[in-house]
């Protein structure tokens, strides 16, 4: 293989070493690059160890190649296809609470009572139970 490394370009590698946050890759006898753990693979990694382990031979993408430090950034995700989104349901009409009234009851008044029936009924009620307190405090 080359010394030099170009962005963007995909070549083999052995993984030499993992780490929680990321694997080793070697390139060459002198050169290696990280893998960041969150380019290991599509969706959540929490454990590179389940993925990967040393020895293993991958395909990398090379992201950034740092001149001065020689840091070679590496990535498996992005030479694997992009797995498909499972396609959502339609949202579906909000389903009816069991004893809810149907709104044909509530328009035309039955199945419930509003707030003035129930006042007028509570304001009977009252002057019932105050004549009533009358007609004992005069006794």
């Amino acid at each position: 293989m080359s010394g030099q490394y170009e962005v963007g370009s995909i070549v083999e590698g052995k993984v030499t070493g993992i780490k929680p946050f990321g694997a080793f890759v070697a390139l060459d006898e002198q050169k290696q690059g990280l893998v960041h753990i969150s380019h290991i693979a599509h969706g959540f990694v929490k454990d590179i160890n389940d993925i990967l382990s040393v020895g293993d031979e991958v395909k990398v993408k090379i992201l950034s190649v740092d001149e001065g430090t020689g840091k070679i950034s590496l990535s498996i995700r992005e030479t694997q296809p992009k797995p498909e989104q499972p396609e959502r349901p339609a949202r579906s009409e909000r389903p009816r609470r069991p004893n809810a009234p149907k709104k044909q009851e509530q328009a035309s008044g039955q199945g419930f009572n509003t707030l003035e029936e129930k006042l007028k009924t509570w304001l009977k009620e009252s002057n019932e139970i105050q004549a009533d307190l009358n007609k004992r405090v005069k006794k």
